[in-house]
């Protein structure tokens, strides 16, 4: 055999191997089972291949995220930085009101001190915020493009801490994307082979609100009841600082280790956390020292750092509380400064800390988030979806084969077996890359088979056509190949291009049906011009001259 000819049938042998070994490699260590067990064979490859929801079943969601709530919360951060800060400068107000999302209206005791009041709290508010006085109310309003900003950033950020919480969950190749217009904030969720979405639903949704507040000081934790608690919270003093400006009264259940029992009650606190479940950069659950019981390391952002440095700097001593879903778990006492590490300690079994490690880790959600709808695709339908899109697929390669085998002959052996070397390199792609298949994705496959078909009659039909203009077997196949090779390329890489336009710009099934175009796309183009080349080289090679070609 020619050296030429031999080194391309060994990078066609690698390539043809390794495509087999993804395709059907098991999850395990190989025996002789997996590839003389037709239905371990099968197995294998059902496992490798990851399968979309509407041919593996599961759930579809779809959350509107509460984006006003981003803003109300901004408005009450802002309306709290309000009364430090005319606290500190000791300017005369009444009360400081933040009922309206957007919208901080401060009635001021003396008009005469409006304009100080406005200057102060412009250096605070920054750009976004307008300001405007009548009689003894100062009004400052956020600008209705910070709000709309606002609303798209959290939106934005919900998305990528669903798709954290999905991924760590262990949900298979989950799609998360945006649906609807302009001021929906819509996102849509689809689970594959999820047929019990409940726990996944709670830890999408705002249930895991994390919140440090500093417990009002003097006061007793916990109190035996409500009543007891708000008596307290109205006769102590408030503090000079924005988190104990104001209280509120919170439950308490907490439990010191997990032999002990339930402690509950209530607790004064600040209203104003010192840092939330957004400041968290990282979170990790590890067994007490203690005793059987979890513990939850944590750390902070930079802002968040600066905050509870600030904070625990200034309430050595006193007690801080963690809320988890607006209910008081721990209150341990500030025993020196805490920067941008602390730790969350109680009775948490490995599991609910796990669990709560990872809801720190891909952060709280901005804004609660209603369900607009929920589908479950069963399994059987998706079965469905994938015996009949394999017999369409099986069906439309049978009718290639032998229109190829009839109308090119032995020629059509050759794109025969291209045909097949591309399936199984389309099939390692999908899997190398952990690309989802889809029933568009199926439909892409199809698709590929024409395609690879198409490239074959044109190299067929250019060699025909050399044959007849009375050039030798092997200058025609040249020619051949030659000529055709600039159309494959063209026609490729301009599908190739809308398939991409496909991917970026459609949705979960029309993105599955682009990446399996390209991925058969990219396969025939080794196929179709390298292997069935090398194919008729091999076969011109065998006598010292070919007179005739079967095609």
């Amino acid at each position: 055999m020619h050296s030429k000819i031999r080194n391309r049938v060994i990078i066609i042998l690698v390539v043809t191997i390794a495509g087999l070994a993804i395709v059907f490699k098991p999850h395990h260590t190989p025996g002789v089972k997996d590839f003389t067990n037709w239905t371990q064979i099968k197995q294998n490859l059902s496992e490798n291949i990851h399968l979309g929801l509407d041919l593996r079943g599961g759930s579809h969601l779809v959350m509107q995220v509460r984006t006003d709530e981003v803003i109300q919360k901004v408005t009450q951060r802002n309306a709290e930085v309000a009364r430090a800060k005319l606290q500190e400068k000791n300017l005369p107000f009444t009360t400081v009101n933040a009922d309206t999302p957007g919208k901080i209206v401060v009635e001021a005791a003396d008009n005469t001190k409006n304009s100080d009041i406005v200057r102060e709290l412009e250096i605070d508010f920054g750009s976004d915020w307008t300001f405007s006085d009548k009689g003894n109310s100062v009004t400052a309003s956020i600008s209705e493009t910070k709000q709309n900003e606002l609303r798209e950033r959290a939106t934005q950020q919900a998305m990528a801490i669903i798709d954290n919480r999905v991924n760590a969950f262990g949900v298979t190749e989950p799609t998360i994307q945006r649906q609807g217009g302009e001021g929906t904030y819509q996102i849509v969720i689809q689970m594959p082979g999820v047929d019990d979405p409940e726990r996944i639903k709670n830890t999408l949704n705002a249930d895991s609100i994390l919140e440090l507040k500093l417990v009002a000081k003097g006061t007793t934790v916990p109190y035996p009841t409500k009543e007891q608690a708000e008596a307290a919270a109205k006769a102590t003093p408030p503090g000079t600082d924005q988190y104990t400006a104001e209280y509120e009264v919170k439950e308490y259940r907490d439990r010191p280790d997990a032999t002990s029992a339930v402690q509950t009650g209530w607790v004064v606190l600040g209203k104003n956390p010192v840092v939330t479940g957004i400041d968290m950069r990282d979170a990790s659950a590890r067994s007490s020292q203690y005793g059987g019981s979890y513990e939850i390391d944590f750390s902070l952002t930079k802002d968040g750092a600066t905050r509870f440095g600030d904070a625990t700097s200034k309430h050595i001593n006193d007690r801080l509380a963690i809320l988890l879903n607006n209910e008081v778990t721990s209150a341990p006492n500030i025993n020196s400064q805490i920067n941008d590490r602390g730790q969350i300690t109680g009775s948490f079994t490995k599991k609910a800390a796990e669990d709560l490690a990872l809801k720190l880790r891909s952060g709280a959600l901005p804004a609660k988030a209603d369900y607009l709808e929920e589908r479950t695709v069963g399994p059987s339908l998706g079965a469905d979806s994938i015996r009949q899109g394999v017999t369409a697929s099986i069906a439309g390669m049978l009718a290639v084969v032998m229109f190829m085998l009839f109308y090119y002959r032995g020629s059509g052996i050759n794109a025969v077996l291209a045909l097949v070397l591309n399936l199984v390199l389309l099939l390692a792609a999908l899997i190398m890359f952990d690309a989802v298949l889809t029933l568009p994705g199926i439909a892409g496959v199809i698709l590929t088979i024409g395609m690879a078909v198409d490239s074959n009659v044109l190299i067929f039909e250019r060699i025909r056509e050399e044959i007849r203009s009375g050039k030798v077997v092997a200058s025609a196949v040249d020619v051949g190949f030659n000529k055709a090779f600039l159309t494959i390329i063209d026609t490729h890489v301009t599908t190739i291009v809308s398939a991409v336009f496909l991917f970026v710009f459609g949705t979960g099934p029309i993105r599955g049906f682009a990446v399996t175009l390209v991925a058969g796309l990219l396969a025939n183009l080794f196929t179709a011009v390298f292997v069935s080349r090398t194919i008729f080289m091999w076969h011109l090679n065998r006598s010292a001259r070919v007179e005739t070609l079967s095609i």
